[in-house]
């Protein structure tokens, strides 16, 4: 395992991050004790970052994630969580107001809960599940915040920016009030490279990269029948509906053909491109099952991005949000 500064904190965390959305119960089915068992896998294969939030399945991702870190006994492992808002802004609206999203009492509440369900006496990281750029102006979610920090509730403060909204943060980077920055990125999304990433560099912002695998499209395995066999509460039938599964693989296919040369998946490709940007401090990728975090770890072998292939994926960006 490699591993990265995380931004000014000075935390060395694994250049791959457990994303515990996928063991909440929304990506299908899930048995809570083969996650655990992933769990304890991963921070003994060296994995040392796990994010989740309250958002994934009620609660219910912490709790299995403070499941397996009660039985762990080795090293330190970084938890990072996230508070969603009151309120969650519609994903058409271009400027909505941040203030009122987390008044201090909420946030307070909010973190009570994960701290329980984690079973910890510190969240090592909190992150803003939506953060909006009228926060530039309307800042009581920083106040909010910064008062949990000084409580000792608290260690680090960060933002998940908007799904596939990355221009969003590049003020908040360039002034470095948080410690970390949640974005979308990956061979589709690659945006977050062009302003983003070089806005945070100069103040030692740590990026965290979602989404590496496009929502399991660049892990490369889809076939026709694939959607099919998504079950009805799974999200990714609501992501990839309609037309927008065979418009997806099309694209998947394409970059399968240009990356097969240099990858022997899809999915190492894609997660060697993330980290291939030296902004990224973490690239988080879903993973349930020790098979997946085997496959995944493979991936680390410290090996750069050809630039050959770096400058021909640039021809594959795809601005699209399948999240509305």
């Amino acid at each position: 395992m490699n591993y990265r500064t995380f931004g000014r904190t000075g935390w060395k965390v694994s250049e791959l991050g457990l994303g515990a959305w996928q063991i909440s119960g929304r990506w299908g089915k899930v048995d809570d004790n083969e996650s655990v068992r992933a769990l304890l896998y991963a921070f003994d294969q060296g994995i040392n970052y796990v994010d989740t939030a309250q958002a994934y399945g009620s609660g219910h991702s912490e709790e299995v994630v403070g499941r397996a870190l009660k039985q762990w006994k080795g090293g330190k492992i970084y938890v990072a969580t996230k508070v969603q808002p009151v309120r969650w802004p519609s994903p058409d609206e271009d400027d909505p107001p941040m203030r009122g999203r987390y008044p201090v009492w909420y946030v307070r509440e909010e973190v009570e809960g994960s701290l329980r369900r984690l079973g910890v006496e510190r969240l090592d990281l909190l992150q803003l599940h939506c953060w909006l750029k009228a926060g530039m102006q309307e800042l009581d979610w920083l106040e909010a915040l910064n008062a949990l920090r000084s409580e000792g509730k608290i260690d680090r403060i960060g933002v998940s920016l908007r799904d596939y909204r990355p221009e969003e943060g590049v003020n908040l980077a360039r002034l470095g009030l948080v410690d970390s920055m949640q974005v979308i990125f990956n061979l589709f999304e690659q945006r977050p490279a062009d302003v983003l990433f070089r806005s945070g560099q100069q103040t030692g912002t740590a990026f965290v990269a979602r989404v590496p695998l496009d929502s399991s499209s660049l892990v490369g395995n889809w076939t026709n029948g694939t959607y099919q066999q998504w079950e009805a509460e799974d999200i990714r039938r609501k992501l990839f509906r309609e037309d927008r599964f065979q418009i997806t693989m099309e694209r998947v296919q394409k970059l399968k053909e240009i990356c097969a040369p240099h990858y022997p998946t899809l999915a190492q490709a894609a997660l060697h491109f993330c980290w291939s940007d030296p902004a990224v401090a973490v690239v988080i990728a879903g993973m349930k099952t020790q098979a997946e975090v085997a496959t995944n770890i493979a991936a680390c072998d410290g090996a750069p991005f050809p630039s050959p292939l770096l400058e021909a994926v640039k021809s594959h960006r795809w601005v699209r949000n399948f999240y509305n």
